[in-house]
């Protein structure tokens, strides 16, 4: 059975996407924050969505 994405609150800021969901391993809430810039591949999960908001502002790629 394929895996299932479950965010909602989805959000972009510059490049980057916010999303809400819940962890499938502990069941509490995450924000993920990725960068949607080709070879980027930036990614990280948050506990709140202020840090991901945070980080997607201050997000800077280095690919060139």
């Amino acid at each position: 059975m394929p895996a299932r994405d479950f965010f909602h609150s989805v959000e972009r800021i510059g490049p980057v996407q916010i999303g809400t969901t819940r962890s499938r391993r502990t069941g509490q809430t995450v924000h993920a924050a990725v960068c949607t810039a080709e070879r980027c591949g930036w990614s990280a999960n948050y506990g709140t969505r202020t840090a991901a908001q945070l980080a997607a502002r201050t997000h800077r790629c280095r690919v060139r």
